[in-house]
């Protein structure tokens, strides 16, 4: 194992014999969303949503693909709409298709994939340094 700050700053991680490695690479998943009091508005679900919308033009083609139901997409749109104060996507055509994302909805979706990112490559960062064992990243899987 690298000698690096979080194993200086940690010493119970210098051993390097460890039971229970797993017989196949782990992959590691992250759990990150943005929420105030008014709970979650914004998460790697809402970004991929975003994502499936700018790709077909349509929320229902966005949810059939991610498989959930229209009502359920349609719901997280409007809640981060609702805390937010600001339109994500906007109508081009009839209710359930013809929908585009405004400009702060492609900057959102953009940044909050970008901070996932840094982050997730930050953490397997660290995992390498931490276990004994080559952890994969949730794209590698």
């Amino acid at each position: 194992m690298k000698e690096t700050s979080a194993v200086r700053e940690n010493p119970q991680l210098r051993e390097t014999s460890r039971p229970g490695a797993p017989k196949d690479s782990p992959t590691m998943r992250l759990h990150l969303w943005l929420e105030t009091e008014e709970g979650l508005f914004f998460g790697i679900g809402r970004a991929q949503l975003l994502a499936k919308i700018d790709e077909h033009g349509s929320l229902k083609k966005a949810a059939d693909e991610l498989g959930m139901s229209y009502r359920a997409a349609w719901g997280k749109i409007r809640k981060t709409e609702e805390v937010l104060g600001v339109p994500v996507v906007r109508r081009t055509g009839n209710r359930r298709d013809g929908q585009e994302l405004t400009e702060f909805g492609r900057e959102l979706r953009d940044k909050f994939t970008f901070w996932f990112n840094v982050v997730e490559k930050q953490a397997l960062t660290l995992a390498e340094e931490v276990f004994d064992w080559p952890v994969k990243g949730f794209e590698e899987d």
